[in-house]
């Protein structure tokens, strides 16, 4: 029996002005895929990631989410965390959950915190400042605050692209443990040895076209 499908998309096409960033792309993420986009910087991956999120809509084509947008946590590319940035590890996953009329964690938000630096191996990190970890330790961190609310589909946009061979493996091994608990993962990536290793579904933006 096939598993459920997330996100379906129809003939995208993304235009802005006269210059078309894709067209014709068409793809099924399911439930369970480690799901990986792949093309060129400008071919259109970060783009295609914000129709997935609805930040955009597309020039023509359709998009269907069968989640809701709450149900998706996101790790961005670029995290701009300075060495003197005060707050500490759990104090930084827990913004993801705090709420302007209620500045405190509930009991169960705080296990939901914890959850998350358990399951990306930062337990032991959880009282040390942000800005004075490793860009892998960090790298981790972003990731336990993207699954805090525990996603059906976590989307990750290039997140071992600063980090060395070892670390890029350690925050990897970490996401693949959350795929194989049932996490659905899209992926973006240049390096063909993470896609090899970890992929199970790639779409390939070369060419702007498929």
């Amino acid at each position: 029996m096939k598993t459920p499908i997330l996100i379906q998309a129809q003939n995208l096409r993304m235009q802005f002005d006269q210059q078309i960033v894709f067209q014709e792309v068409s793809f099924q993420i399911r439930q369970g895929d480690f799901f990986c986009i792949v093309g060129p910087n400008g071919s259109g991956k970060t783009t295609l990631i914000r129709l997935i999120l609805g930040q955009m809509q597309p020039t023509a084509g359709q998009i269907t989410r069968n989640l809701a947008l709450d149900q998706m946590g996101y790790m961005p590319q670029f995290r701009n965390i300075a060495t003197d940035y005060p707050l500490s590890t759990q104090a930084f996953i827990a913004l993801k959950l705090i709420h302007n009329w209620q500045p405190w964690l509930t009991k169960t938000e705080k296990e939901q915190v914890a959850t998350a630096l358990q399951a990306t191996r930062i337990w032991d990190k959880r009282k040390a400042r942000l800005g004075r970890m490793s860009g892998g330790e960090k790298q981790r961190v972003y990731l336990a605050q993207a699954i805090v609310n525990q996603p059906q589909l976590l989307i990750l946009d290039e997140p071992t692209a600063s980090l060395d061979v070892h670390a890029k493996f350690q925050v990897m091994d970490v996401v693949q443990e959350l795929n194989r608990a049932q996490t659905t993962v899209v992926f973006i990536s240049h390096d063909p040895d993470l896609l090899a290793h970890y992929g199970t579904q790639q779409l390939d933006l070369t060419g702007g076209t498929k």
